[in-house]
């Protein structure tokens, strides 16, 4: 049976949605290309990780974004149970802090019911203390969501592309598009910075640099411009809140969430700066910004710990569209090419939605009549992580494997054997370059207290000897953040 080939632009939470969901057919062959060394190192690296409730998002201003959002949570409850992503189902709050505000919950109440989120419903000062006792005490009420979830999103994309990988799709890591060819109106492949990728069908889902992909193949009825959101994460002895809270929204900003993050950390932000066009790259936080976020979590969250819990800053950039609403559609000019461009928020929340309506596409739009696998696998194992161990757990896998004896992250709990799971599941999906980063994000050493001060050096060596390297050749986050610099090497030179 001949295939049709497919090249994914992107291996992001909607790049990494479709391959999963076209691995389960058999006439497709999938490529998913991803410049970067690793998978969710772009957009999807640096949010607020919310499985949002699909109330937000005005079915006429914005209908796909509307329909996909509600449709994505709903997915979002089967699929972090095949794929084993951490989650939790805690709820959101909208606040109110003054009469006026209960206008605006109003409104988004109806919209929530037009968008079908059930089980929404506005609570008074007292059942809302009942579910979140530690809010500041000028809440007077609030509109609840029960159905808003948070998880890992950088997890979830490497679960997606594991299973993606476990069903035949083919990863191309550090792989930059450099071209499309185009014949008679088709598209024939793709043009990389280290081969001629044959497609019969491209889906762009390159995130703040879909506009930059389109424009290849002369489709420029849209540009993307960055937001930036800043925030700051505490030390995971902070208590935070147990929902999700945010304040009344205004016609310019949702505001500043107060929430704690899927491992047990107070998270506060974003706040929101539009970017040049030019600025995708800007990651940068600023006092200023900072700032912004740390008052308006205050006017949430008034027991905000000293500034010496904080444990890092950071900040995330979202895909912009022209016209605000996702742009995924089949594009006339060019067969094949498909749009999956302007995935702002709700994105997370969508992208299994997302995947599903691309798959769609293909069927309907390009007429492409899709043949399910017999044996498609839609399970994939979550990593073996020591500190969610009993004692009884972490003796057995002693027994059978002495790594998992020797904790290289005190802050976090990590093991070596932890590490070197990782590391075996970073070659699985192709990371030829070893960074510390793709193990942080696999394990969370590094990311605790300490920020990698005690273990960064073990996981290095670890990392060179599984990947037959010099340990200074280990990498932070890719090609040009080596480790070891200078003179530095000289004290592990064979030849001293």
């Amino acid at each position: 049976m001949e295939k049709m080939k497919v090249a994914i632009i992107g291996a992001g939470i909607s790049g990494a949605s479709i391959a999963r969901a076209l691995s389960r057919y058999e006439n497709l062959e999938v490529h998913l290309i991803e410049k970067a060394p690793d998978v969710s190192w772009g957009v999807s690296k640096a949010n607020t990780a919310l499985i949002h409730g699909g109330y937000d998002d005005d079915p006429e201003k914005y209908p796909m974004r509307a329909k996909l959002c509600i449709r994505g949570n709903r997915l979002w409850h089967q699929w972090v149970k095949e794929l084993e992503i951490p989650h939790v189902w805690n709820g959101a709050l909208i606040v109110a802090t003054k009469e006026e505000d209960f206008d605006e919950l109003e409104k988004l109440l109806e919209r929530g019911r037009k968008n079908n989120v059930p089980d929404m419903r506005i609570v008074d000062r007292e059942e809302l203390f009942r579910l979140e006792p530690k809010l500041t005490r000028e809440a007077i009420g609030a509109l609840w969501v029960p159905i808003v979830g948070q998880i890992d999103p950088i997890i979830a994309v490497i679960a997606l592309i594991e299973n993606a990988v476990v069903n035949g799709v083919k990863t191309h890591l550090e792989t930059e598009v450099r071209g499309i060819k185009v014949e008679n109106g088709e598209v024939k492949g793709v043009e990389t910075n280290n081969s001629f990728i044959e497609a019969d069908i491209i889906i762009n889902a390159a995130g703040l640099y879909a506009d930059e992909i389109a424009r290849i193949v002369g489709i420029d009825y849209f540009e993307i411009h960055p937001r930036k959101g800043e925030y700051w994460i505490f030390d995971d002895d902070v208590p935070g809140p147990k929902r999700v809270l945010f304040p009344t929204p205004t016609p310019i900003s949702k505001g500043i969430i107060v929430t704690t993050e899927i491992f047990g950390h107070l998270m506060i932000g974003p706040n929101a700066q539009d970017l040049l066009p030019k600025e995708k790259g800007n990651l940068a936080t600023t006092r200023e910004g900072l700032e912004q976020v740390w008052e308006g979590a205050k006017k949430l969250w008034p027991q905000l710990p000293p500034r010496s819990k904080v444990i890092r800053t950071f900040a995330g950039l979202r895909p912009e569209p022209t016209g605000g609403d996702f742009i995924i559609k089949a594009e006339e000019e060019v067969w094949g090419f498909i749009n999956v461009a302007g995935i702002r928020s709700p994105g997370l929340t969508s992208a299994p939605a997302i995947a599903y309506e691309v798959a769609g596409i293909i069927e309907r739009d390009l007429g492409i009549e899709m043949k399910e696998k017999s044996k498609w696998n839609p399970y994939r194992r979550e990593i073996t992580r020591f500190f969610m161990m009993t004692p009884e757990q972490v003796n057995e896998a002693v027994k059978k494997n002495p790594s998992y004896g020797k904790i290289v992250c005190h802050c976090n709990s990590v093991s070596e054997g932890d590490v070197l799971e990782a590391i075996e599941r970073m070659k699985f999906i192709g990371v030829k370059t070893p960074s510390i980063d793709s193990v942080k994000f696999r394990t969370r050493a590094t990311a605790g207290t300490c920020q990698g001060s005690f273990c960064r050096a073990r996981i290095v060596q670890l990392l060179a000897r599984e990947y037959g390297v010099e340990p200074w050749k280990i990498t932070l986050k890719g090609r040009g953040s080596e480790i070891g610099i200078g003179d530095v090497k000289v004290f592990l030179r064979r030849d001293t």
